[in-house]
C-alpha cells in the first residue's frame, strides 16, 4: 500500500486506510466482533496499516475491537480515535482519551481528533485539553472532524504551540463539496484531509446499470480495477488527501487495499469530473 506524507508531518501514511464505524456488526455479537477482527488483521496484513475509530462507535465496543487487531502489531499502526463533543471539556476532553486508551491498550494516539464541532463547549477549552495530551506523550497530533474553514481556523488559534494535522470529512463522488474551498485551504496548509465514507453510504453509490456506474465499470476494466477501485484511486488524487473505507468481509478488503498503488489518467478523471459534478 502506497504511503504519503501526512500533511505536515511528516510521518508516511498509507493512503487508503481502515474505517470502523458500525464495524461490530448488529446482530450475532460474538461472530461479528471475530469477523471484524478478522477483517481488520486482513488490512493490516495488506499495508492498510491506518485505523479510524472513535468513542462512539458502539459506545466504546468497536475501540476494543480495534484493540484485539492491533495486539503484537501497534508499532505499525497509526491509530486514531475521537472525543465526542458532549464530552469535550477541558476535564472531560482529557478523561476521554484516557478511556479510549484502556479500551485500546496502548499507551498512545497517534491523532486524536474532536468528532465534529461542539455546541456544548468553547473550542479554546478543548484545543487546551489537546495540547495537555500532547504535553503528556498521550497523543501526538491533534486535528478535528467535520469542520469547515471558519471553524479550522478557529481551532488553530485556540492551539498555542501545536498545529492543527488533520481534518476528517465526508468524501465520495456524491459529496465532493470539500474541493470547493475546504481541500485547497488545507493544501495551503499542510494540514492532512481524511475522507470518510467514500462510497457514500450504500444507496448513493452508483448503481451498474446506470450511466455513472457505467463508466466507472468502463474506467475500471481498462486498469483491470473495480468501480469502488476507481472511486478511492479518484478521492486519493490529490497530494493531501486519504481514504478510510469501512469493511466486514474480506474480500471487500481485499478491494479496498487495490484502490492505491496505481494512476487514473488525466481523461478518466475528467470524465469522473462530468459525471459527478461538483
Amino acid at each position: 500500500m502506497p504511503k504519503r506524507k501526512f500533511g505536515w508531518t511528516g510521518v508516511e501514511v498509507p493512503v487508503v486506510g481502515q474505517g470502523t464505524w458500525m464495524i461490530e456488526g448488529n446482530t450475532a455479537p460474538v461472530a461479528s466482533r471475530r469477523h471484524a477482527v478478522e477483517a481488520l488483521r486482513l488490512g493490516l496484513d495488506l499495508g492498510l496499516t491506518h485505523i479510524d475509530t472513535a468513542e462512539m462507535y458502539g459506545n466504546g465496543r468497536v475501540e476494543e475491537i480495534v484493540a484485539e487487531a492491533v495486539a503484537g502489531r501497534r508499532e505499525q499502526v497509526f491509530l486514531v480515535s475521537k472525543v465526542l463533543p458532549s464530552n469535550a471539556s477541558y476535564e472531560g476532553t482529557i478523561a476521554a482519551c484516557r478511556r479510549s486508551l484502556k479500551r485500546l491498550r496502548t499507551e498512545w494516539l497517534d491523532l486524536y481528533l474532536l468528532h465534529w464541532p461542539s455546541g456544548y463547549y468553547p473550542i479554546k477549552e478543548t484545543m487546551r485539553a489537546m495540547e495537555k495530551l500532547a504535553d503528556d506523550g498521550l497523543i501526538r497530533f491533534i486535528g478535528v472532524s467535520n469542520f469547515d474553514v471558519a471553524q479550522l481556523e478557529e481551532a488553530q488559534q485556540a492551539l498555542s504551540k501545536y498545529r492543527i494535522a488533520c481534518n476528517q470529512v465526508p468524501y465520495n463522488l456524491s459529496d465532493r463539496q470539500v474541493e470547493l474551498d475546504l481541500l485547497p485551504y488545507c493544501a495551503d496548509r499542510h494540514i492532512a484531509v481524511v475522507g470518510y465514507s467514500p462510497f457514500g453510504h450504500g444507496y448513493y453509490f452508483p448503481s451498474p446499470g446506470s450511466r455513472q456506474g457505467q463508466l466507472l465499470a468502463d474506467i475500471g476494466r481498462r486498469h483491470g480495477r473495480t468501480p469502488r477501485q476507481v472511486v478511492l484511486n479518484y478521492l486519493i488524487r490529490h497530494p493531501e488527501t486519504f481514504t478510510i473505507p469501512k469493511a466486514r468481509r474480506p474480500e471487500h478488503v481485499i478491494e479496498n487495499s487495490r484502490g492505491a498503488g496505481w494512476s487514473l489518467t488525466e481523461k478518466d478523471i475528467a470524465a469522473i469530473d462530468r459525471a459527478f459534478p461538483l
